[in-house]
């Protein structure tokens, strides 16, 4: 039995009224209903309607839509809602994680870098107050993933870091600056990524650590925040064999399963050794980590079976509803079981005052990317951008003895040759001309195609000048890496835009050359040769504006690196 007057519920007896009352009130279908999470991409009111009056969904999070559209979207949700719902953001670094118009303030990685928790808590108080402006009342965040994998780049800048007690720290700040605004956490991803390469967007991840590495990182981790009130936890498609191993002895191999299937892990461990009493929500129910494992059919209502409350979006909302009912029948589903999740629902709206609800009025949208946020967003990049090695001296750079700059901005192919360049790129130019260089970017093999498709394309990025033509018309070289990515391949590493292209650091021999990541953390493995390699954590305005300052010597490096930049390789360090 749920206990809603203790940690993180804290419900006074008006409270557990009404959630006792609400669960009384509500049909079958409605009580199936909120157990759901729609992500919302479709606005137009019959839509919205539908959702609300025939699927009565828990839960909602979104893709796409303007401020003013996401706004009266939750609105609408709020007001025609017989359960007020659970409105969702992503906000890992940000008011970003809201809306596209809100405020990139810093990554799991550049706070983790950052050497005071100061840029956390900046950034989760920018992402709490966007995100409460458009009616959100829970984030799924922080990213309380512990690192030690050099290869993986599913979380390699979405946490904090490779040390327990850092990310334990950072999560806490993250979470506490939430609370202080009446918006409840879901920490992921339980029971942890970090560990390995693999994206449970394509394979069911594996979190392979030891029974006692895992108590010394991610239990640490985790009961840190448990203690302080955590509110939710999302789980991830990600097995855990050696608890499972230690719960179920003598399970076979062929039976683990993701911690969203496996009661062993669910309840033996997060339940009843760990001491958590709050929410417990899936992550995405799309992903290969968990359509693998069994048929949908199977897995809706398996995961509601195994100990988790609320599923992270449909797929086909009346069949989806239709499993769930299918396995109230055969019992797979328990009625405790079900009353429970309802239990925990219900009291996690209670908790947020949502018995109670006042929608927040349209003035509070103008925080949404004002000019105040963007100023902790400059703090921020400022604090964590990270000088890895200069071993060959280059820096700082005066723009004057070095003024001819060749620019190599090496990006992610695009979704699609209409999306146009890379804006980061131009926003970079137009920095690095106001600092007093003169940039030569050359070209790269999507922009030839944006231009005009054609075969010889590759042909033109693959070109040479000659050395000493070359090195008369440069003085230093920007090598600048913005690969990202995720559910297409299983970690992302740098990729040039053709073979032998002009890209290739063929000139690191010939001119001074500083490499950049805008990103990922993990980029020397594939440019050991690099003398000069800086960590940016970021491709926004106010990060490339501190990067700028800091290779002209304006301002200096102040983030630090943990020991995964070099990739386990010596050549790395040189």
């Amino acid at each position: 039995m749920v206990d809603l007057k203790a940690k993180p519920f804290n419900l006074n007896s008006e409270q557990i009224s009404w959630v006792h009352n609400t669960l009384e009130s509500l049909s079958e279908e409605e009580k199936i209903g909120q157990l759901f999470i729609n992500l919302t991409v479709q606005r137009d009111k019959e839509t919205l309607s539908k959702l609300v009056n025939e699927y009565h969904i828990g839960g909602v999070r979104w893709q796409g839509g303007t401020l003013e559209e996401v706004y009266e979207q939750n609105k609408y949700f709020q007001e025609n809602s017989k359960v007020p719902v659970l409105i969702a953001a992503n906000t890992e670094a940000g008011g970003n994680g809201a809306v596209s118009e809100g405020t990139l303030v810093a990554s799991g990685a550049a706070c983790g870098a950052s050497k005071s928790d100061e840029t956390v808590r900046d950034m989760a108080a920018v992402g709490a107050e966007e995100a409460k402006a458009v009616g959100c009342n829970w984030v799924f965040a922080p990213v309380c993933d512990v690192v030690s994998n050099w290869r993986n780049t599913i979380v390699n800048t979405r946490a904090f870091g490779n040390d327990p007690k850092l990310v334990a720290e950072r999560s806490l700040v993250y979470m506490k600056e939430n609370m202080k605004r009446g918006i409840a956490c879901a920490a992921k991803h339980f029971p942890g990524d970090g560990s390995e390469e693999r994206d449970q967007h394509l394979v069911m991840g594996c979190n392979d650590l030891s029974v006692e590495e895992w108590d010394e990182s991610f239990g640490y981790v985790y009961k840190t925040l448990i203690d302080e009130g955590l509110a939710s936890i999302m789980v991830g498609h990600i097995c855990q064999p050696a608890y499972s191993k230690k719960f179920i002895p003598g399970i076979k191999d062929g039976e683990i399963k993701p911690a969203t299937l496996s009661p062993e892990l669910l309840q033996n461990l997060l339940r009843d050794q760990l001491g958590f009493n709050g929410l417990i929500v899936t992550d995405a129910s799309h992903m290969v980590g968990l359509t693998a494992s069994m048929s949908r059919k199977d897995y809706i209502p398996g995961v509601i079976a195994a100990g988790c409350d609320m599923i992270l979006f449909f797929n086909d909302p009346k069949e989806d509803i239709g499993y769930v009912k299918e396995g109230l029948e055969s019992g797979v589903i328990s009625k405790e079981r079900f009353e429970d999740a309802l239990l925990r629902i219900l009291g996690l709206k209670a908790m947020l005052g949502l018995n109670e609800l006042k929608f927040p009025g349209k003035e509070g949208l103008k925080t949404v990317g004002c000019d105040a946020h963007h100023e902790l967003a400059a703090k921020a990049a400022d604090e964590s951008i990270t000088l890895v090695k200069d071993t060959q001296g280059v820096l700082p750079v005066n723009p004057a003895d070095k003024k001819k700059l060749r620019l190599y901005f090496i990006e992610s192919a695009p979704v699609s040759m209409a999306n146009g360049a890379d804006k980061a790129k131009a926003n970079l130019i137009k920095e690095l001309e106001a600092a007093g260089f003169n940039v030569t970017a050359p070209k790269d093999y999507y922009e030839y195609e944006m231009e005009g498709p054609s075969p010889f394309n590759k042909f033109k990025v693959m070109s040479h000048e000659s050395r000493e033509k070359f090195k008369k018309n440069t003085d230093l070289v920007l090598f600048v890496i913005n690969m990202k990515g995720y559910a297409q391949t299983n970690n992302v590493r740098l990729c040039y835009d053709a073979s032998h292209s002009s890209q290739n650091p063929w000139f690191v021999g010939e001119v001074p050359t500083i490499a950049i990541s805008l990103n990922y953390t993990n980029h020397l493995i594939d440019v050991p040769m690099m003398k000069t390699f800086i960590n940016a954590y970021a491709d926004s305005k106010e990060y490339l504006h501190a990067l700028v300052e800091k290779i002209v010597g304006k301002s200096g490096f102040k983030g630090t690196a943990n020991d995964l930049v070099w990739c386990g390789r010596w050549d790395t360090k040189l």
